[in-house]
């Protein structure tokens, strides 16, 4: 929403002024050519008529059905800050449509004592324009993928989840077991599965429910560091675990032990120097 409205800023003028032309150039009786304009127009949503006293004195057609609820409702607080420019035109500012859910602009044009209403999904408009490439059927291939993927790696989370706790389970019913072996080993699972399922969550959040026309230039890190994080965590317990069952068995292969945890620091570091390298580039905002 945010980099649609910033295109939209910046071409405002030259948008404007298509608007104004295409407002000429339609039929003068908008709602009865109600189907003829929106089929040759794709980017406009729906049409409908408010008198002068600002109530509804006409259906609301959009492009499949033609409804009349809301015939004779006050529209009055939509008509408030109305502001006609010199030809009778007002053009709103972007805001999320509520029937669709999608970056749009209302365009009011009075004519002969009636305000015609134009609802247009801007990114259709702005498409229309050659300012932006955006592919519907792309976007929803990629949605599906990405919908895909989170779910199974949510399932392999809730798994491995379930499996940590079973094996914490196990400890209460056996009579010899080893505990340390086992307490760590559902701590991994359950920490596995908690880092998995972090990013199932940042994926389906940041490219199925709250995917922007654009990327935020640092989201992808976002996503990839906080998965990180929760590996370093899972690492610096399995490390743990592999010094308190060396110290307790076996003495010789301390040495192991230390190369993981070397191996252990080094990415720490690593991750620390990501952090750094990535907010030590990041544009200071205005």
């Amino acid at each position: 929403m945010k980099e649609v409205i910033n295109i939209y800023k910046r071409h405002k003028l030259s948008i404007d002024n298509y608007i104004t032309t295409l407002v000429a150039s339609l039929p003068p009786d908008y709602i009865a050519n109600a189907q003829s304009i929106l089929s040759s127009h794709r980017y406009i949503q729906l049409i409908y008529k408010v008198d002068g006293e600002y109530r509804q004195i006409s259906p609301v057609v959009c492009r499949r059905r033609s409804e009349e609820a809301h015939i004779h409702s006050d529209k009055s607080h939509y008509f408030a800050k109305l502001k006609l420019n010199d030809e009778g035109i007002y053009i709103s500012n972007p805001y999320i449509h509520y029937r669709t859910g999608k970056a749009s602009i209302s365009v009011v044009v009075y004519r002969d004592g009636v305000y015609n209403v134009f609802d247009i999904h801007l990114i259709a408009l702005l498409e229309e324009l050659r300012l932006i490439e955006y592919n519907s059927f792309h976007d929803r291939f990629k949605k599906s993928v990405y919908a895909l993927g989170s779910i199974l790696l949510a399932i392999v989370a809730i798994l491995l989840l379930l499996y940590g706790g079973y094996k914490l389970l196990v400890l209460f019913m056996q009579d010899e077991t080893n505990f340390l072996h086992d307490v760590f080993k559902s701590i991994i699972a359950i920490t596995l599965g908690l880092a998995i399922y972090d990013l199932a969550k940042q994926i389906f959040e940041h490219e199925v429910i709250f995917n922007s026309f654009h990327h935020a230039e640092d989201k992808e890190y976002k996503v990839l560091g906080k998965f990180l994080i929760s590996i370093v965590i899972a690492l610096s317990i399995e490390t743990l675990m592999v010094v308190f069952k060396i110290a307790l068995d076996d003495y010789s292969k301390m040495l192991s032990a230390f190369y993981l945890l070397l191996g252990t620091t080094i990415m720490f570091v690593g991750l620390a120097f990501f952090y750094k390298t990535i907010m030590g580039n990041k544009p200071e905002e205005d």
